[in-house]
């Protein structure tokens, strides 16, 4: 009688868990289901959007330092950095080459952001143009 329980509970065991095996491939399917239908096509600016992994693009400030090239100027941008011995803020330049529809003029103060390379030495663009320069 002993052995006809044990047999009678293992037997309601594996049931509920071949029931609880179906639910969760049946969640998973509906899941998969949701996936592959197609959402909504809607217009998405890439250019002012964030990459596609959820990191924000990098952002720099900046003054316009030249602007001969056509559809691009370069943009020096100055910081301060602490010496890591001496303690002393000391400043820091560097030039990038950025990409340049919004029409930046020599001694505008702009924003350049990171984007994908559009030529050999050119990976930012003008995103805005924060001050005109007094000419």
């Amino acid at each position: 009688m002993a052995e006809n329980k044990n047999e009678e509970v293992t037997a309601e065991e594996t049931a509920a868990e071949d029931k609880q095996q179906a639910e969760e491939t049946a969640e998973t399917a509906d899941k998969q289901a949701e996936a592959v239908q197609p959402k909504a096509e809607q217009p998405v600016d890439t250019a002012d959007k964030p990459a596609a992994s959820g990191k924000k693009r990098a952002e720099k400030v900046g003054v316009v330092f030249s602007d001969k090239m056509t559809k691009t100027v370069v943009v020096r941008v100055d910081r301060t950095v602490k010496h890591p011995m001496y303690r002393k803020y000391m400043k820091k330049r560097k030039k990038f080459m950025a990409h340049n529809e919004m029409g930046a003029s020599e001694g505008d103060k702009v924003r350049i952001v990171e984007t994908r390379p559009l030529s050999a030495r050119k990976r930012w663009r003008v995103a805005e143009i924060i001050q005109k320069a007094q000419k």
